[in-house]
């Protein structure tokens, strides 16, 4: 699940990379940096920009360069950075002089990059209208456009197609739809660890209450008043204690066990993400991508991970980094990127045009979802929310009390 920035030490950069954002970088790099990161990618004519990417994007945007500075004339300097330390020393090093021009990532850290002042804003454009609501909504902190999406995720609901067929609208419509298949268990969702439930899986049920974690504005941007407060957030908690009592969430049921509750025919529904489809797959399955059915009446909207491109707001390279934003906002470029990765395309136009049926279902709901917050607040929700909820859950605090009390440490928590 996606929890926010995992904030670790930063490690130092190595002194060849001392002036990657500089005008006297013009070549591109190759082998190992320190022992930690490799960098390497294109030369181009017009200058080089330097781009820090994870793991799993390294190679992507290594055979992407190709073409990219084949067609603008811009090198593209590929430096491979550790998922759990890109984020936190990107914030180290952008101050230093010693940061790339353009980090790809999760949107889920933007917050802490414009409190940093490490982050410069994006002008999305003609791209902004065909992007996902959720993608835009997702780069948009107080008001402003800080990175340029190129894919989605979120969960959705899996069905098995040889348990039933049923499109259940309801979550009382899935129960029965799944009870009446026979299996061990009607419907499948992991817990979390040490007795807490795992607030992200079930976000999309807390939306259909009306209870959002925090109230937005117009544009997107998200407030720090807490919207799961109230009535609505309260008949939610009540809705987790009566799936608790009645067996359906249980907080035994882990990410592997559900997984594999799922993958052995025992559960006939399954809320997960993307990251499990190919497992089903390989394991024989027949499966379908659907809509998260709605338990308090409203549309269940899923939190929505968007993977941006964001400028660092100290590069030397502001033109080129401009043209290359642009550049990753065009239709044939997100189809790119999505034959390199196979991440849901943050462009609508480019998602409704691909064939598989699994990844059309995840755009479909990731379309209908809400991006993750990315406000410095976020991390006080953390911090109660699943302990809370697993505590509901497990009948150890009443439904108002442990709620109203969660939201009292959560407003006393962002005060501070």
């Amino acid at each position: 699940m996606r929890r926010g920035i995992a904030i670790m030490g930063a490690i130092a950069l190595s002194a060849t990379l001392a002036a990657c954002g500089s005008a006297d970088n013009k070549t591109a790099m190759s082998g190992k940096a320190d022992g930690a990161q490799s960098a390497a990618g294109t030369k181009g004519e017009l200058g080089t920009i330097t781009v820090w990417a994870d793991d799993t994007r390294y190679p992507q945007l290594l055979e992407f360069s190709k073409d990219f500075t084949e067609k603008t004339k811009i090198g593209l300097n590929v430096v491979q950075k550790p998922t759990a330390d890109i984020t936190q020393e990107f914030i180290t090093q952008v101050p230093t002089g010693n940061g790339p021009d353009v980090i790809v990532t999760a949107h889920d850290g933007l917050g802490q990059l414009v409190v940093n002042g490490v982050v410069g804003t994006v002008d999305l454009g003609s791209a902004k209208a065909d992007l996902a609501p959720a993608a835009v909504q997702g780069v948009t902190y107080g008001g402003q456009t800080y990175g340029m999406p190129y894919a989605v995720e979120s969960v959705a609901l899996i069905r098995n197609n040889k348990l039933t067929q049923d499109t259940p609208a309801t979550f009382d419509d899935m129960i029965a739809s799944g009870k009446a298949t026979g299996a061990e268990r009607p419907f499948v969702v992991q817990a979390g660890e040490n007795g807490e439930l795992d607030p992200y899986h079930v976000y999309a049920f807390q939306t259909s209450f009306g209870a959002p974690v925090f109230m937005q504005e117009a544009d997107g941007s998200y407030t720090d008043q807490l919207g799961l407060k109230g009535p609505e957030g309260a008949a939610f908690a009540e809705w987790l204690k009566a799936q608790g009592g009645a067996g359906i969430l249980d907080l035994s049921v882990s990410a592997d066990i559900a997984k594999q509750t799922f993958l052995d025919g025992k559960a006939p529904y399954i809320v997960t993400g993307p990251w499990n489809t190919d497992a089903f797959r390989k394991a024989g399955m027949d499966i379908s991508v659907l809509p998260i059915p709605s338990a308090g009446g409203k549309e269940a909207q899923p939190f929505v991970g968007v993977q941006a491109f964001f400028p660092s707001a100290k590069t030397e390279n502001g033109l080129l980094v401009s043209k290359f934003m642009q550049y990753m906002g065009t239709k044939d470029v997100q189809q790119k990127m999505f034959d390199l990765g196979g991440r849901v395309p943050a462009m609508t136009s480019v998602a409704e045009g691909i064939s598989d049926p699994d990844i059309k279902g995840f755009a479909e709901v990731s379309g209908k979802g809400v991006p993750m917050p990315a406000i410095p607040a976020m991390s006080a929700v953390w911090e109660f929310w699943g302990a809370t909820e697993g505590n509901i859950v497990a009948g150890k605090e009443a439904p108002a009390d442990g709620w109203t009390a969660m939201v009292s440490n959560i407003e006393n928590t962002i005060k501070k």
